[in-house]
């Protein structure tokens, strides 16, 4: 594998290190850069990669002097966590990087690679400023994935663009002739109980995804706006009682110091042994959304995660739990009620039936 060095990066690490060999396929070759997130912060603290074949960027937060000691570690591991952030399947990751080879840095010497990382570089930093803003001693090896889900090379011809994720996957499935997708799957049902009508969403997600983005993906397919704290919660069904809770942070334990924190945990510690769980957002307005476990592919071979089907229009954030949206609802739909204009306002976009693009089967991108 060749990292290509900027010279910031280069002099960072004390090296001089040879020209770019124009022989190596692209695909296994990358440019570098360490950089700033904050202007009003001393030390770099970004490293920046996109491949030269593909523009898929891979990016590492945050990466102090001191870390640059282990770099090529946490290059090799920062692609492979990357690449595996996109559900991909394992066989054909490894092998990838097994072709690449062990890491050989050279002198970037491409203004275009320049020009792809330095704006790959501003993308992450919108990112984890959106994500991480005021979070000391934060590390994420896959700050870049979002990036790839924005479409690159389109400032001549849209017809010319493409989405970086999708270039490198197929690449790579053409590389090493295997599926790029092999999953354990869970088929979902989540249900949202309004009174006047029921929310629902199907969906299917990787058995070993994280707690943490099953809470991202309840908040895209509701269309909350993660104002509120949440739970997962495992209650008997003969009882009534609650089981198990997990809950974001350590914070949160102040507010149920019998739950535990959900870092660590993934969608198959609960399921397929339970069927149901309840996700609670908002404590005040309280939205319990029933989580029910449909079924369970043992090998599915498709983007993930993704969105089968969804009936019924969710509630605006704040409007009072289930007895304030059947109130806004009613008022909403009678355009002479005095009180209209008003809640039109404060509801912004808000409409009474979902549309037809929300409505759609579609993949889901939580990044």
């Amino acid at each position: 594998m060749q990292i290509a060095l900027t010279g910031k990066l280069a002099k960072a690490l004390g090296v001089k290190p040879p020209a770019t060999d124009e022989n190596i396929n692209p695909l296994f070759t990358w440019t570098a850069n360490w950089t700033k997130v904050w202007e009003n912060r001393r030390t770099e603290d970004l490293l920046v990669l996109v491949n030269n074949a593909t523009r898929f960027t891979v990016a590492v937060y945050e990466v102090k002097r001191k870390d640059l000691k282990k770099l090529e570690e946490k290059i090799q591991n920062a692609i492979r966590n990357t690449l595996l952030a996109y559900n991909l399947n394992t066989e054909m990751v490894d092998v990838y990087l097994e072709f690449s080879g062990e890491i050989e840095y050279t002198k970037n010497s491409s203004r275009h690679a320049s020009a792809w990382v330095s704006k790959a570089g501003l993308e992450c930093s919108f990112y984890i400023g959106r994500e991480y803003n005021g979070i000391d001693k934060m590390y994420s090896d896959i700050v870049g994935v979002a990036s790839n889900y924005r479409i690159v090379d389109c400032s001549n011809s849209k017809s010319d663009g493409f989405y970086p994720y999708k270039a490198m996957i197929k690449a790579m499935e053409d590389l090493t002739g295997k599926q790029p997708y092999k999953s354990r799957v869970f088929e979902l049902r989540i249900t949202l109980d309004l009174e006047v009508y029921t929310a629902e969403r199907r969906i299917l997600v990787p058995a070993n995804m994280s707690f943490e983005n099953m809470h991202k993906i309840m908040q895209y397919i509701f269309d909350w706006k993660n104002y509120h704290l949440y739970d997962f919660a495992v209650y008997n069904q003969e009882t009534g009682d609650r089981e198990f809770c997990l809950v974001a942070s350590e914070d949160d334990l102040q507010y149920d110091d019998s739950a535990v924190v959900m870092k660590d945990y993934v969608l198959s510690d609960i399921f397929p042994e339970s069927k149901d769980v309840v996700y609670t957002y908002d404590f005040g307005d309280n939205w319990k959304h029933d989580i029910e476990l449909v079924q369970v592919i043992e090998e599915y071979d498709g983007e993930l995660p993704y969105l089968l089907e969804a009936k019924g229009q969710t509630p605006p954030e704040d409007v009072g739990g289930v007895g304030g949206f059947v109130e806004f609802r009613k008022i909403m739909m009678d355009k002479e009620h005095p009180d209209y204009q008003s809640v039109k306002e404060w509801s912004r976009y808000w409409t009474l039936e979902l549309s037809e693009w929300k409505s759609r089967p579609n993949v889901i991108n939580i990044w």
